[in-house]
């Protein structure tokens, strides 16, 4: 799942988007209004963690702006303001839930869950099979046949992506959107590295390695079976 967390305090931003990177989101950072705003409106995000008191367009504005635009996209104030009138007028403006700072990243990362379950229902299955292929999303684990096959938190994003959408190929830039949001180094080409990873690991005494196959001129999708 793709998240954009809009923060003014750098350092924040920064915890906030390793900690998410590590439960297996791509995440994109902006750190004033105007370029978060610019974000919500140019990219799918699953989900907006925003901050209030934002340089540029508050967020207050930016959460009215995009649902005066009917974007939808779940939006989670987390900021300071912690004043009964505060919360309220985040909600009244559009927001889907509200979280003040000091705040438990346990708790931050539960709400974003629920929020993206609430929003998209088969986003939220806790797990997710493909032919000999069983994910569980919660745990991040993966098994072929029984058997766990163990994967780094990016090969994890990259399979479940695949998995989420069985039989329908995606193209490199949309695996690079929803895997390696703004931590692109290395390019389209990263995709194939990683497929190779996964093919490699997936090998075994259930051969699973050609559920992921090659869409020639486009990317990858994974077998749907029959």
């Amino acid at each position: 799942m793709r998240v954009l967390v809009v923060e003014d305090n750098e350092a924040m931003a920064d915890a906030v988007s390793r900690g998410l990177i590590a439960e297996g989101f791509a995440v994109d950072v902006s750190i004033d209004g105007v370029d978060g705003l610019w974000r919500a409106r140019e990219f799918p995000y699953d989900i907006i963690v925003l901050d209030i008191m934002l340089p540029g367009v508050n967020g207050y504005e930016l959460c009215r702006t995009l649902r005066a635009e009917d974007n939808d996209t779940p939006i989670l104030m987390l900021t300071a303001k912690d004043g009964e009138y505060d919360i309220a007028e985040g909600l009244d403006l559009g927001a889907d839930d509200y979280l003040t700072k000091p705040f438990s990243f346990v708790v931050l990362v539960a709400r974003v869950h629920a929020l993206t379950r609430r929003a998209n229902p088969t986003a939220g299955d806790a797990i997710v099979t493909v032919g000999p292929l069983t994910l569980d999303t919660r745990m991040h684990r993966c098994r072929l046949d029984g058997r766990l096959v163990e994967l780094t938190p990016r090969e994890y994003a990259l399979l479940e992506t695949l998995a989420r959408r069985p039989g329908e190929p995606l193209t490199r830039n949309e695996l690079l959107d929803h895997v390696w949001g703004a931590d692109r180094d290395g390019g389209s080409n990263v995709v194939d590295v990683y497929v190779g990873y996964l093919r490699k690991k997936l090998r075994g005494p259930e051969d699973g390695s050609e559920l992921i196959e090659t869409v020639r001129g486009i990317g990858y999708r994974i077998d749907a079976g029959p």
